[in-house]
């Protein structure tokens, strides 16, 4: 089952997809940024570096939300004409 994790305004922030044993977090583009394991009890990164024990899939959304969110910003693709 995908549940959507959303922000105050109601915008999407990524997903949750519960696959028995583990749940998978995705952001709002489809990226995958975690892994919560169910029987080992701990949460990983992108990466596969474990991150924290217990569930920790929506905080990582909220970190990937807020670099995305960061690296949109309009001056960042504007190059400096001298």
């Amino acid at each position: 089952m995908r549940e959507p994790i959303k922000d105050f305004y109601g915008r999407v922030l990524g997903w949750l997809e519960d696959q028995g044993d583990r749940i998978i977090a995705t952001d709002f583009y489809g990226r995958r940024v975690g892994v919560y394991d169910k029987a080992r009890d701990f949460t990983s990164d992108f990466y596969g570096v474990r991150v924290c024990s217990g569930d920790g899939t929506v905080g990582l959304i909220m970190k990937a939300a807020e670099q995305n969110r960061s690296s949109s910003q309009v001056g960042d693709k504007i190059p400096f004409a001298a």
